[in-house]
């Protein structure tokens, strides 16, 4: 079927978006200039957002407000016509002996023209390049929860797909 490859593309925007979103509630509050942005590119498509409110500053656990990521309150984009939003919170923990940041689930939904399709990714590694707080990510495979038959049961992405920054 032609429309594979682009519904996997969208698979993979989808799961670009929530990059590290765990199940845990959002902690009530943020610190004032704690925030991140996300971004990652898949098939000449990129998915990104800028200034999420985060619950902390790394290197503590924080939990990131999706409602300051998806739209309205947020700026999550997409190209190639797909459309994305967490279904939970982002949170992150940090180890910044091993220079890494890891999350426990991510749980998103993207949607192309008519089709919808929810995905969730577990124990997710990022990379911390340097002394920076930009993190890219591991290898990974997300797995369908819901949707049409038209999207893909999983989707990996490679080592460096995808990255979030602190800031």
């Amino acid at each position: 079927m032609k429309s594979t490859p682009t519904l996997t593309g969208m698979a993979a925007l989808v799961i670009a978006v929530g990059i590290a979103v765990p199940t845990s509630a959002y902690a009530s509050g943020t610190v004032a200039g704690a925030e991140v942005d996300g971004v990652m590119v898949v098939s000449g498509n990129t998915c990104s957002w800028t200034g999420a409110d985060a619950s902390a500053t790394p290197p503590s656990a924080l939990i990131v407000d999706r409602a300051t990521i998806n739209k309205p309150g947020g700026n999550l984009i997409c190209g190639g016509g797909i459309t994305a939003s967490l279904n939970n919170n982002p949170g992150f923990t940090f180890d910044d002996a091993a220079s890494t940041a890891t999350t426990d689930v991510i749980d998103l939904t993207g949607k192309q023209s008519f089709v919808s399709c929810r995905y969730k990714v577990t124990n997710i590694v990022w990379n911390r390049e340097g002394t920076s707080r930009k993190y890219v990510n591991t290898p990974f495979t997300a797995t369908k929860v819901s949707g049409s038959f038209l999207c893909p049961g999983s989707f990996s992405a490679a080592a460096g797909e995808a990255s979030v920054v602190f800031r």
